[in-house]
């Protein structure tokens, strides 16, 4: 693979990862509203607040390797990790604010696990990429 073809590859990636990070916010939004107005949940709370902080998070790492950085491999993943991690986490407390019997119990420590990971894991590619300025 040319240069050029990786680099074009990590800024679809760093895109997509923009995008995600929209339907994450849009999700948290909604569950907010539920939390406030159909579901009062302490569970659908946290997972709202969850996805939307995490959600901005995504945004800005994607913005600062799409401008600042070279968006390395490790950053994407990074970047991926905490993705699937927001997902299974707040996944597993909105199936559990709905269904109190849910048999996905164990999902929301993974999922949080992997959170932490996902912004360990892109802040060691974000310490170890070299700065660019685009013009």
């Amino acid at each position: 693979m040319r240069p050029s073809e990786a680099k074009e590859d990590m800024t679809k990636a760093t895109q997509i990862f923009a995008g995600l990070a929209a339907l994450l916010a849009a999700a948290g939004v909604a569950e907010a509203a539920a939390a406030a107005h159909a579901l009062a949940s302490p569970l659908l709370k946290t997972s709202s607040e969850f996805l939307l902080a995490n959600a901005v998070g995504v945004v800005a790492l994607s913005a600062f390797a799409q401008t600042t950085v070279r968006a390395s491999r490790l950053l994407c993943f990074g970047i991926a990790v905490l993705i699937l991690g927001t997902l299974l986490f707040s996944g597993e407390l909105t199936s559990h604010a709905i269904f109190p019997h849910s048999p996905l119990v164990m999902i929301a420590p993974i999922g949080g696990s992997l959170t932490i990971l996902g912004w360990l894991i892109s802040a060691a590619g974000l310490f170890t990429a070299p700065l660019h300025r685009r013009d």
